[in-house]
């Protein structure tokens, strides 16, 4: 007699799948295993007493916040109210200067402020130079018979040319004489006496305007043989 099989009961046809079901997981099982990762309990006991005191670090800053000033509130005068039925004892009468003599009042003179001088420029050289009244001729004539030889000058047998600056104002006066160049032995002190004894000049001129303007004047002292 023969055995017939059920199609639908046959193992043959899923045979394969069956075999890829067993292969998947053998490799998911192999997976798990690898990937599986065992750790050491580790005894925490010794750790719970240990405190760990780790100071906090100051550090500075070093941005400075800009400060903005503001200005002060402005000040209110404080206005104290008086009532009109307050009495004032100091009381200005203008009746009490009726009867009061002017004199009683002290007059006081504004200071005068004194001008203050100033020295006018001395020139060398203007437009119209000082002369003395009558001209070159009248001072060599002046000196001539104004200067003295003096005694110790001849004595010593001293000679030569004594050198005077000095200063014509613009008022024809001599002022400022020195001595330039002197040879000793009382001519110097003759030379000044007899300059300063001048007459007035006719003062220089710059621009028609009488100035001050130096002068310089040689007198020669010179013994007779």
């Amino acid at each position: 007699m023969e055995t017939k099989k059920d199609p639908k009961k046959d193992l043959e046809q899923t045979k394969d799948i069956y075999f890829l079901l067993g292969l998947v997981l053998s490799l998911t099982v192999v997976l798990v295993a690898f990937e599986w990762k065992k750790f050491d309990k580790v005894d925490t006991s010794d750790y719970d007493m240990l405190i760990f005191d780790i100071p906090e670090e100051e550090i500075e800053l070093t941005r400075q916040e800009e400060k903005i000033e503001q200005p002060p509130p402005p000040q209110v005068p404080e206005i104290e109210i008086v009532e009109d039925d307050v009495e004032v004892d100091d009381v200005l009468d203008f009746d009490d200067f009726e009867d009061k003599a002017i004199t009683d009042f002290e007059y006081r003179r504004p200071d005068v402020v004194e001008e203050e001088h100033v020295e006018q420029e001395i020139f060398i050289i203007v437009e119209n130079m000082p002369e003395f009244p009558g001209g070159e001729s009248a001072l060599m004539e002046y000196l001539a018979k104004n200067t003295a030889y003096p005694p110790m000058a001849k004595e010593s047998g001293i000679q030569g040319t004594v050198y005077v600056r000095f200063v014509v104002e613009p008022d024809g006066s001599v002022s400022n004489v020195t001595i330039m160049r002197g040879i000793g032995g009382g001519c110097d002190e003759e030379a000044l006496r007899v300059v300063k004894n001048m007459p007035r000049w006719t003062p220089g001129k710059q621009r028609g305007k009488p100035v001050r303007v130096q002068f310089n004047l040689p007198i020669r002292f010179v013994l007779q043989g």
